[in-house]
């Protein structure tokens, strides 16, 4: 990816001074073909969106999965609903979740869907700023966004105003996850909530299965726009951090999406 001009640390401090970078590490986007889609061609063959969190340290890593199967669109401020799908210690527990499943059936016999293929490396920050939390990334991999990220809408950087909505004050009809697959959180972490519908401040909240939450698109330079750094790196299919922190097999999915940003 090619070198921004650095910005002077005085110049992000000044930019927002209230924001505070609470967790970073890496980030990486994947898509899963429908059943019995080995060969896709655009987002009517997609079942699912998922992004994976990946922190430093302290948090677990999250498989999360993004509602409507795209990122927010930033300058309409869309909204766009997602959940935590899996949180696990250690990252390499979300490799099952993206692999290539087989489901026996009564009329169909054996169904196969594909493994999920990246479609997205880079760095991510959650980043507080008042009682607002925003979810700042910036891409490594593929150096020039695709026909794919185009169509799930990944731009190359990007911020989201994220909302972790409250189970226990119920769900529009026909909406959310049902009481069997919400998140059930610990009595100290529900009082984050403090009685309120959705909670910015905490980003804990986001550790536990079935939290859900709302993206809103906010900046496409969140770097300047909130004064934080993405330390980014240059990175190439050989150096690819997901198959490595994930344990993913370079030979079970196509590259290609993550690569050079095509369809497969």
């Amino acid at each position: 990816m090619p070198t921004r001009p650095p910005r002077h640390s005085d110049d992000r401090a000044s930019a927002h001074p209230d924001a505070e970078v609470v967790e970073s590490g890496d980030v990486f986007f994947f898509y899963r073909p429908k059943v019995e889609t080995e060969d896709p061609d655009g987002l009517g063959d997609v079942q699912r969106f998922h992004m994976v969190l990946r922190p430093e340290k302290g948090a677990p890593a999250r498989l999360v999965t993004i509602g409507r199967k795209h990122l927010p669109e930033v300058e309409e401020h869309e909204r766009v609903w997602g959940f935590v799908e899996k949180a696990a210690k250690n990252a390499q527990e979300l490799r099952r979740e993206l692999d290539e499943r087989h489901y026996a059936t009564r009329t169909r016999g054996t169904r196969n869907q594909p493994a999920a293929r990246p479609a997205g490396e880079g760095v991510y920050a959650l980043v507080r700023d008042g009682r607002a939390l925003y979810l700042a990334y910036e891409l490594e991999l593929p150096e020039r966004p695709g026909p794919v990220q185009k169509a799930l809408n990944i731009p190359p950087r990007a911020s989201f105003a994220l909302s972790i909505k409250n189970p226990e004050r119920g769900s529009p009809s026909r909406a959310g996850l049902g009481p069997e697959r919400e998140a059930h959180y610990r009595k100290d972490l529900q009082k984050e909530f403090r009685g309120r519908r959705f909670a910015t401040e905490d980003p804990h909240l986001l550790d536990v299965e079935g939290a859900e939450f709302v993206l809103v698109g906010a900046r496409l330079d969140p770097e300047a726009e909130l004064g934080i750094e993405l330390p980014a790196e240059h990175e190439a299919v050989d150096t690819a951090e997901v198959f490595r922190r994930l344990r993913l097999d370079r030979g079970g999915r196509p590259i290609e999406p993550l690569t050079r940003g095509e369809w497969a």
